[in-house]
């Protein structure tokens, strides 16, 4: 990975704030996000679903959202599980389909990371039985 998840979390959560994504659920967003980064276990889990909750009442702010791609990726290296993939791979297809409104950097960061959710679900890999396959299958001229 070519950037710091943990800081590009940081990053978006403050542009969330400066661009009052959030509006009258800013404290709670605050607060949720000071419990996940100074928590971990069940404590740091249940402060984390309270974030991705925020942001699907706010599907057009941006820079939470992003921050929420990050945090995921956090709660990935943190409990490498298939679910925390397949919400960061959700989360990551939202943001990248979503219209004009974000910054750059995170769509070049979400790009990149929504290849490593990919990977983590093996969903670019070809098992032995495909590889024998397509080493099996006649091309043209054959």
């Amino acid at each position: 990975m070519q950037f710091d998840p943990a800081l590009a979390a940081q990053q978006s959560f403050s542009r969330a704030d400066t661009d009052d994504e959030l509006g009258v659920d800013w404290d709670e967003a605050a607060e949720a996000e000071a419990t996940f980064s100074s928590n971990a276990g069940a404590t740091a889990r249940t402060a984390y679903e309270e974030l991705l909750a925020l942001a699907a009442r706010y599907p057009n702010a941006h820079s939470f959202q992003a921050f929420c791609i990050f945090i995921t990726w956090q709660q990935v290296t943190e409990e490498t599980i298939a679910h925390h993939f397949q919400t960061g791979l959700r989360l990551c297809e939202t943001f990248l389909a979503s219209p004009d409104g974000r910054h750059r950097a995170d769509v070049e960061q979400i790009t990149e990371l929504y290849g490593s959710f990919r990977d983590g679900l093996g969903l670019d890999e070809e098992d032995e039985i495909q590889v024998e396959f397509r080493k099996d299958t006649p091309k043209g001229g054959d």
